[in-house]
C-alpha cells in the first residue's frame, strides 16, 4: 500500500495566490489531501480554498508557528508536504522530494530556493538566511543551504516528535534545529522560487525579522550550547575582574595594604558571577543532553516511511 500524502499550506490573507497554489499541487499529487489552515484572514481566503476543494481549517492564534503546531497535532499522514499559501513554490517538484524521501529513507527534504525574479527574495533576508546558516553548521557541524524555505517534505516520525515552541515565523530555524539535534537524514532538492502573483503581498519585514534572526541565533546559543554561551560571559566577567584585581594585588605586595576597598569588592563580586555562570552552563548543558535523548525516543517510537 502506497503511503498516505498530506499537503499543508498555512495561510494568511492570500485570497490572490490559494486557489493557484491548491491547483498546483493538486496536479502535481493528484492522490494527497490538501488542507488549508487559515490565520485568521481578513479577506476571502477561506471561500476560494473551499472553492478550489481543499479541506479548510482555522487556528485562532496568530502566527505561522502556531499554524505548525496545531497543522502537526490535527492532520494524520504518512508524507507531510508543507508550503506557503502565496504561489512562490514550484508545485512540481513535490513529487521527487516525496520520492527522495521514501528512497533514501529520509525524515526531512526541504526545497532550497532557486530565485526565478529579484523580487522574490529580500536581500536582508538573503544576509539572515547566510548569518544563521553559518551559526547553525558551528553548532552542529552541518547545515541547510536555505534555512528559512517554508517548502519541506517531512516523514511522520519526525512531524510526531517535533514539540513545536515557536509562534511565529522563526518556526523554520526551529525545523531545522530539531533535524539537525536530533541528526535525522536530510535532504535538499532545488526548486524554483516566484515572485508573488499580483494582489498577494509580502507578510514579512526586513527589520523586524532580522531582529527576530538575531535573537533566535541567541536563543539557539543559549538553549543548545549553553556552556558555551555561559561560559562567554563567564570570560567576559573575569577578564574585567582580572583588569581590576592585578593593581591592587600589586600595591598588596609592595605595600601589604588595600587601599581601594570598593574596587577589591567589585572584582570579588565579579569572579562570583563568573563561577555562577560556570555552573549554570555545566548545569543546564546536562539538562540540555537528556532533552535530546527524550526527543530521540519519541522520535525512535514512530515507524520510518517505506514504500511497498
Amino acid at each position: 500500500m502506497n503511503p498516505t500524502v498530506a499537503v499543508l499550506l498555512p495561510c494568511y490573507n492570500e485570497e490572490a495566490a490559494i486557489a493557484q497554489t491548491i491547483a498546483g499541487f493538486r496536479a502535481a499529487l493528484p492522490g494527497a489531501v490538501i488542507y488549508v489552515y487559515d490565520n485568521n484572514s481578513r479577506d476571502r481566503t477561506v471561500e476560494v480554498a473551499r472553492g478550489a476543494g481543499a479541506v479548510v481549517r482555522t487556528e485562532r492564534m496568530q502566527g505561522k508557528g502556531n499554524v505548525v503546531r496545531r497543522m502537526f497535532a490535527d492532520v494524520d499522514a504518512d508524507i507531510y508536504v508543507m508550503a506557503d499559501g502565496d504561489a512562490t513554490y514550484d508545485a512540481s517538484v513535490a513529487p521527487e522530494m516525496v520520492r527522495r524521501l521514501l528512497d533514501e529513507g529520509l525524515d526531512m527534504v526541504v526545497g532550497a530556493r532557486i530565485e526565478q525574479e529579484t523580487a522574490a527574495y529580500r536581500r536582508g533576508h538573503r544576509f539572515g538566511n547566510r548569518a544563521l546558516t553559518g551559526i547553525l553548521a558551528r553548532l552542529f557541524g552541518r547545515s541547510f543551504s536555505d534555512i528559512f524555505s517554508g517548502y519541506r517534505v517531512f516523514s511522520r516520525r519526525f512531524v510526531k516528535s517535533f514539540p513545536v515552541l515557536s509562534a511565529g515565523f522563526e518556526i523554520e530555524t526551529e525545523i531545522s534545529v530539531h533535524a539537525l539535534e536530533l541528526k535525522m537524514p536530510v535532504g535538499e532538492i532545488e526548486t524554483r522560487y516566484f515572485a508573488r502573483p499580483e494582489g498577494s503581498e509580502s507578510k514579512l519585514s526586513t527589520y523586524r525579522d532580522g531582529f527576530r534572526i538575531a535573537r533566535t541565533i541567541t536563543a539557539l546559543y543559549r538553549f543548545e550550547r549553553p556552556m558555551l554561551f555561559f561560559g562567554v560571559i563567564a570570560a567576559a566577567f573575569a577578564l574585567v575582574a582580572l583588569a581590576l584585581a592585578v593593581p591592587l594585588i600589586l600595591t598588596y605586595v609592595d605595600t601589604g595594604l588595600v587601599p581601594r576597598f570598593p574596587t577589591a569588592i567589585l572584582a570579588t563580586g565579579l569572579m562570583i558571577l563568573v563561577f555562577l555562570n560556570l555552573f549554570t552552563g555545566l548545569i543546564l548543558d546536562t539538562v540540555v543532553r537528556g532533552r535530546r535523548e527524550m526527543r530521540r525516543l519519541a522520535y525512535l517510537a514512530q515507524p520510518a516511511p517505506v514504500l511497498d
